[in-house]
């Protein structure tokens, strides 16, 4: 049997124990925060995620996600091997938190990756999707992210106003620029592009975009990568604790 119960067992043995309950304590509140974090950017931010044609951004979000409700899994496997001194459950243990440790690694390159193409992504692809896709039937999402974008950030276009003279909806309704661009959105107010009427940011939405998401990636590559140094911690203590099992005479 791998429970030891009935047996005194050694002071460094009880020490461990008192440090991995500790552990998994922490591990727990570690796993709601990244458990939030993935919730929150998908749920909360969704609206720019179609703006976006790469999926590392939501990608990263949803590895957090997974890698939250394996945490607390794993929590309560610990608790139980701790409580219990079972050999096999620590080893169970032990796996679970290396595929979490993997899970937050891999966030936080997905993180860095996306980091590094955002820049060119919105350069690239921004403006064609302002103007081929806003209020055109099926791309709802697009239309509502844009509006909010130009609304939220006190931004219209891509890079300026400009980016909007080839929307072919526009020219359909007599407008020149969305309402959205408009500091006091009524109706209409787009017929008029006179900059007492309209955002005219410096740099446009891109800049405020790309700021907005590289923050995002700042906070999901933050906290998985702080999450894996917490649970390398835990692995350390597993392991002593195993040992301490397999060596004490009780």
């Amino acid at each position: 049997m791998d429970s030891q119960a009935g047996k005194n067992p050694t002071c460094g043995t009880i020490c461990l124990k008192y440090l991995l309950l500790l552990f998994n304590v922490l591990f727990w509140l570690a796993g709601g925060a990244v458990l939030a974090v993935g919730v929150w950017t998908l749920v909360e931010k969704s609206d720019y995620i179609s703006l976006l044609n790469s999926n590392l951004y939501s990608a990263s979000a949803y590895i957090l996600i997974a890698a939250g409700v394996i945490v607390i899994v794993t929590g309560v496997v610990g608790c139980c091997a701790v409580l219990r001194e079972t050999k096999s459950l620590l080893i169970v243990y032990l796996c679970l938190l290396l595929c979490v440790f993997l899970l937050e690694v891999i966030a936080g390159v997905l993180a860095y990756i996306t980091y590094q193409e955002l820049d060119e992504e919105l350069k690239q692809n921004l403006q064609a999707t302002m103007q081929q896709k806003y209020q055109q039937p099926g791309e709802e999402s697009v239309t509502q992210a844009v509006d909010k974008l130009q609304q939220e950030f006190k931004c219209c276009g891509s890079h300026n106003y400009t980016d909007w003279t080839e929307n072919v909806w526009l020219e359909q309704n007599q407008l020149l620029i969305p309402d959205s661009c408009c500091k006091t959105r009524t109706a209409l107010c787009g017929a008029r592009d006179h900059p007492s009427n309209i955002y005219k940011l410096e740099g446009g939405c891109i800049m405020k975009l790309e700021e907005f998401i590289l923050s995002q990636l700042y906070i999901l590559g933050a906290v998985g990568i702080g999450v894996a140094c917490l649970q390398l911690l835990g692995m350390m203590f597993t392991c002593c604790l195993y040992r301490k099992l397999e060596e004490d005479p009780y």
